[in-house]
């Protein structure tokens, strides 16, 4: 591997920001010098020829409501976590959209946020990574829509109408294992709204955390690429987070995309979370969405930050390693490319306009 150049990776999913203005120990200042904590900073997104990626912000739910996990035969079913208050949704979703900018502003030039592909192709030709900002769960927008006006003003390029919760918007699937996505109903009025408000303004959709019902109701109102940033096919794991053959089947018939999750309890077949997942199991999905939706369809989306993450990747450092794993698996290097940053590249120009 040593002889080998860096492959660029843009990667369509990390919840670096809700680290940031969580832990005391933690900030701007500290992503762009470097922790020993977490996931992803820029001198470890350096190492591992993280380019770019879409970072989230994500409100979590309040601690004491949630529901615990319930052991079943073979599995688990957790309860939905609390819903939230949109005026408190959207305060924390600013104070963590004001963390990405305050990490441009500290990087001297080595950090952009952007909002159209050509910003990231002059990133990749600088070597400066670029940030698109991105909302998990919509509860920080208000159902008239005002919100995301202003969001969009502020560099809002996609949007994932709900985490794995109910909101004002649509039903979440709640975390099951082995469960179908097929939980509960779709979008509410406000969503339907909400996802024709978002085609006008060619902010992209993430289908990742969309229940069955959900994802439909998206099919048949969207004219955009339909695309789920960080999911993994069902048949290969059965968690209901993951997505069925027929979904991969209607991504694939949009010219979408869907990022392959490094989560290790959505990547295995038993379920579980344990972080001494090999390559051969990441590998195994790649091939499978490959398979479903054509190598010009399928990317990468880590969960950095927001899940257990394999040990032989660890964090945005080790990510080449990941790349020596693709060709001893048999991957070219124009399947690489495409895999770690050109596909995505490539749906982000069809779903933003540019």
């Amino acid at each position: 591997m040593k002889n080998q150049p860096q492959v660029p990776i843009f990667d369509a999913h990390n919840d670096a920001l809700l680290r940031l203005v969580t832990r005391t120990d933690d900030g701007p200042e500290a992503f762009v010098q470097g922790v020993e904590h977490g996931h992803l900073d820029l001198p470890r997104a350096e190492a591992g020829g993280l380019v770019g990626g879409i970072f989230a912000c994500f409100v979590p739910s309040p601690k004491t409501p949630r529901q615990k996990v319930k052991r079943t035969v073979g599995g688990y079913e957790e309860g939905f976590p609390a819903s939230l208050d949109q005026a408190e949704a959207l305060q924390k979703t600013v104070a963590m959209a004001a963390s990405l900018f305050r990490i441009e502003a500290l990087s001297e030039g080595r950090f952009k946020v952007v909002t159209n592909v050509s910003q990231i192709e002059d990133c990749l030709a600088s070597g400066t990574m670029a940030a698109s900002l991105h909302i998990e769960g919509a509860e920080a927008i208000d159902t008239d829509l005002n919100a995301l006006d202003v969001l969009y003003q502020t560099g809002l390029r996609s949007i994932g109408p709900v985490w794995s919760r109910p909101n004002a918007f649509g039903y979440g699937v709640p975390f099951r294992f082995p469960s179908s996505p097929d939980i509960g109903p779709g979008l509410t009025d406000a969503g339907e709204s909400l996802i024709k408000a978002c085609n006008q303004k060619n902010i992209m959709i993430d289908l990742s955390h969309l229940n069955e019902k959900g994802f439909w109701d998206v099919h048949r109102l969207s004219d955009a690429p339909l695309v789920a940033t960080h999911s993994n096919a069902h048949q290969l794991c059965p968690v209901s987070r993951n997505l069925t053959d027929r979904q991969l089947h209607a991504i694939r018939e949009s010219d979408g995309m869907v990022g392959l999750n490094y989560a290790v309890c959505f990547l295995r077949e038993d379920g579980e979370n344990r972080a001494d997942t090999p390559f051969s199991v990441l590998l195994r999905h790649l091939d499978y969405l490959i398979e479903h939706l054509g190598e010009d369809r399928v990317g990468l989306g880590s969960d950095f930050d927001g899940a257990t993450i394999p040990e032989v990747i660890g964090t945005a450092a080790g990510l080449q390693d990941f790349v020596q794993a693709m060709r001893e698996h048999g991957f070219d290097n124009a399947l690489i490319e495409k895999l770690c940053y050109k596909n995505w590249l490539r749906v982000l120009r069809l779903s933003w306009g540019h």
